[in-house]
């Protein structure tokens, strides 16, 4: 069995388990060996990073040319308007090319956890909150994508990516899934058989669910607490 976990990444934590001594690393959060980020989230961003110990899983949730779909909840300065959201659905020129067509609609404000440090607002200057969905993963995009229309990106929350999704897990938490078929990264051991991923058990802060759970046997750690 292969082991993925979903981990709801807080502001300013590091997508990696290494860094400088003052930064805070996934290390801080998860003690689970032999699991490896599939992809990143930018330190200033937060939400759903997906990590697993079977190579295939992680190349296929990380590849661009896979297209798996993320979903984002972006928090913008100003009120965004239908221009806009026509902009980011046919693709905005950046630096770097335009992007894919993606799928983009305004949202009421989401019932979220508070970021610390609080975003910073602008006396007078309303904000808004649009779900943006891509198949593509380019440096910062969705940042540069919003700015590219006139809205600067405020907060930036990841809740799905492909079939799994954020559900109520809250900062610094983690669920652990089993998921049949598929290659791991840690060699077969001394009897020539892989091990078979175990489930970790914890007691849940559950508080209101914001989506459904992707596919697979689950057991959650619920501290929410960094480790030391």
């Amino acid at each position: 069995m292969t082991k993925l976990l979903l981990f709801n990444k807080p502001y300013g934590v590091l997508s990696q388990f290494s860094g400088e001594q003052v930064e805070h690393t996934l290390a801080n959060f998860i003690a689970l060996k032999n699991v490896y980020p599939a992809g990143r989230l930018d330190k200033d961003s937060e939400g759903l990073l997906l990590l697993t110990d079977a190579g295939e899983l992680q190349h296929r949730i990380s590849n661009p040319a896979q297209k798996m779909e993320k979903t984002y909840w972006v928090q913008v300065e100003g009120q965004v308007d239908a221009e806009a959201l026509a902009r980011l659905q046919q693709g905005v020129m950046l630096k770097d090319g335009r992007t894919r067509p993606a799928k983009a609609r305004q949202m009421v404000e989401p019932l979220l956890w508070p970021r610390h440090p609080p975003i910073r607002f602008r006396r007078n200057i309303p904000t808004s909150w649009i779900e943006l969905t891509l198949r593509e993963g380019r440096n910062r995009q969705v940042r540069r994508m919003t700015a590219a229309t006139g809205f600067p990106t405020l907060r930036l929350v990841r809740v799905r990516i492909g079939d799994w999704h954020l559900g109520d897990l809250q900062p610094g938490q983690w669920r652990l899934m089993e998921i049949p078929g598929e290659k791991q990264h840690n060699k077969a051991g001394p009897n020539g058989r892989r091990g078979t991923a175990l489930n970790r058990t914890g007691n849940g802060n559950r508080r209101g669910g914001i989506s459904r759970r992707g596919p697979g046997r689950t057991s959650n750690r619920n501290d929410g607490k960094p480790t030391t």
